[in-house]
């Protein structure tokens, strides 16, 4: 088991639309999901997988904070003490308060360019910004600095 993690919705769909999803089973294993985040994602993989968590109260009341599959991947990460994939401002602020390690797509993206998985991150990340996922310019400088881009 090489750096175990959960995932929610977003960087999975991200790196989908630009047929970049290889690269998360070649840095992570196992890739957990819970239920909701496979239903946001639609899709199925082999290397994905589904768990459910098991603290539902803790579900019930993160759903008042942050949207469903959100909720259940940051319960799932709570309990099984792994690290997550997680991009949404509040929900990495919850997740912090409940003591996750937190790595957004952008950070991952600089994981895989450090393991020579992608030749250069500029280019993703303008692209995922046109398909609509915001990122700060001071984000984009700091991972390219990362990489030395």
């Amino acid at each position: 088991m090489i750096n175990p993690v959960v995932t929610d919705s977003t960087c999975l769909i991200g790196l989908e639309r630009k047929g970049n999803l290889d690269i998360l089973p070649a840095l992570f294993e196992p890739i957990l999901i819970p239920p909701a985040v496979q239903q946001e994602f639609g899709v199925t993989f082999p290397w994905l997988q589904m768990h459910i968590p098991s603290a539902q109260g803790q579900v019930v009341a993160l759903k008042l904070l942050i949207d469903e599959g959100e909720a259940e991947a940051i319960a799932l990460a709570y309990e099984r003490k792994l690290q997550i994939i997680l991009d949404d401002r509040q929900a990495r602020t919850v997740a912090r308060n409940m003591g996750i390690s937190i790595i957004g797509t952008v950070g991952v993206l600089v994981k895989a360019k450090q393991a020579k998985l992608i030749s250069t991150l500029n280019p993703l990340l303008d692209e995922l910004e046109l398909n609509g996922f915001y990122l700060t310019e001071v984000l984009k400088a700091e991972a390219l600095s990362l990489v030395g881009e």
